[in-house]
C-alpha cells in the first residue's frame, strides 16, 4: 500500500490551514455576528479565536507526537479505541465532505451573479439549477484532480492562493476604513458588555453568527500531519499559529465593517441590518462608497476564496478516508497509494460521495450552524486524548508540549463544550440524529463481523454516549433554543461540573496501546492499571520525522 510521503514544509502547512481558514466564512460571518451583537461582535471574534487558540494547541502536541495521516480517525484510536475512533472519523469524514460541497455551492452562488442559469430560489434558499449542478460535479473534479497531481504541484498553488487571499483583504480593510469610518458605529460596545442579554448575544453569535465555523480549517495541520517534516515546527505552526494569524484578520474585517456603515442602517437596530446581493456585504459596502475596482476585485475572490478553501478540505478528507482504511473501518483499497505518495482511491471516493451531497442546503448561516455542533465533537477530543495518552504514553518523544496541560485540557475540552451548547437545541439534535446513524452503521457493521473489534475498545467507548447525550439533554433544557429550564448564567456553571465530570471518566476509560512501525502487525499490550488487553490498528504510515 506504500507510505505517505514527508514533503510538506512547515511553511507550506501553515499557508494550507489560512488557506482553509480564508473560505467563504470571512465574506459573511462580520455581518450576520453583527446583526446579532452589533459592535460587541469584537468580544465574539476574541472570545472564539482565543478558544481556538487553546483547542489548537491540544492537537500541536498530538500531532507532533503522532504525526499520522488521518489524526481524526488515528489518535482516538490509539487512545481510546475503536468505538470512539470509528464515531469520530465517522463525523469527522462526514463534516469534511459536507465542507467541501458547502465552499463548492459558494462558488457557483457567487458566479450566478454572472451566469444567473447556475442557481435559483426555492422557498428563500439558492438552489443549483441542472446546469448548476453539471457544474458543481465539474469544479469538485477539478479539485480531486489537484489533488491528484504531486505534492509540489499542490504546494505551488496553495503558495498563489494563499498570497492572493491575503492580499485582498488587507488591501480591502485599509481601503474601506480610509473611505468612511463611523466612530459612532462602536458606541453600544460597553453597554453590550455590561448586561446579561448583551453577553447572551455575544455568546449567541461564537455559535450562531458563524465565528466558530470561521477558524475551522486549523484541524487540516492534524489530518496532513502524517507528510510534514520539521514537526517541531510544522506542527504548532498550521494549528496554533494559523488561527492566531486569521483572528487578527478577522478583528480588522469586523472592525472595518462595522465602522463603514452609515448609521442609518442601524436605526431601527443592528438585527435589521441586510445587503442585497449574494457576495455579501464588504461588496455592498465597496459599492456604496464607489469603490467599483474594489467590488470588482471582491467578485474574483468572493469565488477563489472558497474555491482555496475547498481545495484543502478535499486534501483533508482524503486523509482521514485513507486512515479509516488503515485501522479497518473501510476497504483497505482506500489506503492504496498512486506514484506520487497520494491517496488516489481515497479522493476518487470522496469526489463520488461528494456528488451525492450536493442537494438543496439552506442557507449560509444555517449550514455554520450545524457544521459548528458537528465540528467541535471531534475538537473535544484533542484534550481529552492529550491527557490521556500523558498517562499512557509518558515516554514518548514531544516535539511540542503543552505546559499546565491539566488546566488548559480541562479549559479547551470547557470552551468545546460551550461552542456545542451555544449552537442552540435545533442544531443539537440535528447532531444527535447524525450520530444515531452513525451508531446504526457501526453497530451493524460490528455484529456481522465487518469489524475486528475486542469487547474492551468498546468498553472504553462508552463514556462517549453519556458524552453526547449530556450535551443534548443540557441544550434542550437550556435558554439557547432550548426550554430555558437552565438559565442563562447557571448554565455556564453546568456545563462546567458537566465537562469536569466527562473529562475524569474519558481520561479513566483510555486504552492502554502499542505504537507500532510501519510494516508491523497487530498486537496487543498488558494494560498496567486495568489488566486488560487492548489491540490498536495497523499504523503504517506513522514514522520519525527525518
Amino acid at each position: 500500500m506504500g507510505q505517505l510521503s514527508r514533503c510538506i514544509s512547515p511553511a507550506t502547512l501553515f499557508m494550507l490551514s489560512v488557506n482553509a481558514i480564508l473560505g467563504s466564512g470571512w465574506l459573511f460571518a462580520p455581518l450576520y455576528a453583527a446583526k446579532i451583537a452589533g459592535p460587541a461582535a469584537l468580544i465574539s471574534w476574541v472570545i472564539g479565536g482565543l478558544a481556538a487558540i487553546l483547542i489548537a494547541f491540544t492537537f500541536a502536541e498530538l500531532s507532533a507526537m503522532l504525526p499520522v495521516a488521518g489524526g481524526t480517525a488515528q489518535i482516538p484510536q490509539i487512545s481510546h479505541g475503536g468505538l470512539v475512533s470509528f464515531i469520530l472519523s465517522w463525523i469527522g469524514w462526514l463534516s469534511m465532505l459536507m465542507l467541501t460541497t458547502v465552499e463548492v455551492q459558494a462558488v457557483l452562488q457567487y458566479a450566478a451573479l454572472f451566469f444567473p442559469s447556475l442557481m435559483h430560489a426555492v422557498d428563500g434558499a439558492q438552489v443549483l439549477t441542472p446546469w448548476g449542478l453539471l457544474w458543481a460535479v465539474v469544479l469538485l473534479f477539478i479539485l480531486s484532480f489537484i489533488n491528484l497531481m504531486s505534492s509540489s504541484s499542490l504546494s505551488r498553488f496553495n503558495f498563489i492562493l494563499f498570497i492572493f487571499k491575503v492580499f485582498v483583504i488587507v488591501i480591502m480593510i485599509f481601503s474601506i476604513s480610509r473611505a468612511q469610518f463611523n466612530t459612532q458605529n462602536f458606541s453600544g460596545l460597553f453597554s453590550s458588555m455590561g448586561s446579561t442579554q448583551g453577553w447572551q448575544s455575544i455568546l449567541t453569535a461564537i455559535a450562531a453568527g458563524g465565528v466558530a465555523l470561521a477558524f475551522n480549517g486549523f484541524k487540516n495541520g492534524v489530518e496532513l500531519a502524517g507528510e510534514a517534516k520539521n514537526l517541531a515546527i510544522a506542527i504548532p505552526l498550521s494549528t496554533a499559529g494559523s488561527v492566531v494569524a486569521c483572528m487578527l484578520l478577522y478583528l480588522g474585517l469586523q472592525i472595518c465593517f462595522i465602522g463603514a456603515l452609515d448609521p442609518a442602517s442601524i436605526k431601527n437596530g443592528w438585527h435589521h441590518l441586510s445587503f442585497i446581493g449574494d457576495v455579501g456585504p464588504f461588496a455592498g459596502l465597496a459599492a456604496g462608497l464607489g469603490l467599483l475596482w474594489l467590488v470588482k476585485l471582491l467578485y474574483v475572490d468572493a469565488v477563489v476564496s472558497p474555491s482555496g478553501a475547498s481545495l484543502i478540505y478535499v486534501t483533508a478528507t482524503a486523509r482521514i478516508l485513507y486512515a479509516m482504511s488503515q485501522i479497518g473501518y473501510v476497504p483497505k483499497f482506500l489506503s492504496r497509494l498512486n506514484r506520487q505518495h497520494l491517496p488516489m482511491y481515497a479522493i476518487l471516493v470522496n469526489f463520488f460521495c461528494g456528488i451525492f451531497t450536493f442537494l438543496p442546503l439552506p442557507g449560509w448561516q444555517a449550514m455554520a450552524n450545524f457544521l459548528v455542533s458537528i465540528l467541535v465533537i471531534t475538537y473535544a477530543m484533542g484534550p481529552i486524548a492529550l491527557l490521556s495518552l500523558r498517562r499512557t504514553l509518558p515516554e514518548k518523544t514531544r516535539p511540542f508540549r503543552l505546559p499546565a496541560a491539566n488546566t488548559l485540557c480541562l479549559l479547551a475540552f470547557y470552551c468545546c463544550n460551550l461552542f456545542s451548547y451555544w449552537t442552540g437545541w435545533k442544531s443539537m439534535s440535528k447532531l444527535l440524529v447524525a450520530l444515531v446513524i452513525g451508531l446504526i452503521v457501526f453497530g451493524i457493521a460490528y455484529y456481522r463481523g465487518n469489524i475486528d473489534m475486542k469487547k474492551h475498545e468498546l468498553k472504553s467507548g462508552y463514556w462517549f454516549i453519556f458524552y453526547i447525550a449530556g450535551l443534548v439533554l443540557i441544550s434542550y433544557l437550556g435558554a439557547f433554543g432550548g426550554k430555558n429550564i437552565i438559565p442563562f448564567g447557571w448554565d455556564f456553571l453546568v456545563i462546567g461540573l458537566f465537562s469536569t465530570v466527562v473529562l475524569h471518566i474519558a481520561v479513566g476509560s483510555r486504552a492502554s496501546t502499542l505504537i507500532f512501525k510501519p510494516g508491523e502487525s497487530y498486537g496487543e499490550q498488558q494494560s498496567p492499571s486495568k489488566g486488560n488487553l487492548v489491540r490498536i490498528g495497523h499504523l503504517t504510515n506513522y514514522a520519525e520525522s527525518p
